[in-house]
């Protein structure tokens, strides 16, 4: 596997740690103390703050900013300008540090464009956030959130492709790209091993 590239004007900070195959791109800034794996893109104007962990394979497109308290899980998709916060209730006279909510993103999701993840939640394996969509509370896995605050439309399979069953409904979905079959109640949907 190829070291890590690193664009001429992207900052990389002592302490920090890329994986193999990584690209770094215009812009970039990686704090010390930030841990990015194998395989991902950081695009331009992308931030990573200290305490950072990313996993392999994660595609983190232009002007994304992710500050301490979030952990990203491996093959996430962060779209352009996405917006992941920190602190609840900031104010520029009161210092909160101490007060950093966590915010996990679990394997294979997806954060679309201009979508705002307010701290202390969880988007679950698989999961799709919707362009501009506003999350205000946890995602369960593979389900599909929109709109502002984020509320369920659907389920996602494990390729990106929305299966054919309404949020709310049980039993059973097949996926019409891959194949993938799920097991669905009204409120979770997990995939189903192949025979």
């Amino acid at each position: 596997m190829a070291e890590a590239f690193v664009h001429p004007t992207a900052v990389v900070d002592e302490g920090a740690v890329l994986g193999e195959g990584t690209k770094v791109w215009h812009f970039v800034h990686v704090c010390g103390g930030a841990t990015v794996g194998a395989r991902c893109v950081l695009g331009q104007n992308v931030f990573v703050g200290p305490g950072v962990t990313l996993g392999d394979g994660v595609k983190v497109q232009n002007n994304v900013s992710l500050y301490a308290g979030v952990e990203v899980e491996d093959d996430v998709f962060l779209g352009p300008s996405c917006v992941l916060t920190n602190v609840n209730n900031p104010r520029a006279h009161v210092e909160r540090k101490s007060e950093f909510r966590p915010t996990r993103l679990g394997r294979g999701c997806t954060l679309g464009a201009n979508c705002t993840v307010v701290c202390g939640h969880a988007i679950g394996p698989y999961a799709f956030v919707a362009a501009g969509a506003v999350v205000t509370k946890d995602v369960p896995p593979h389900a599909l959130v929109l709109g502002t605050p984020a509320r369920p439309a659907g389920w996602m399979c494990r390729c990106g492709e929305k299966l054919p069953v309404a949020f709310g409904d049980a039993g059973e979905a097949t996926c019409a790209r891959c194949a993938d079959r799920y097991r669905i109640t009204p409120t979770a949907c997990e995939r189903m091993e192949r025979a």
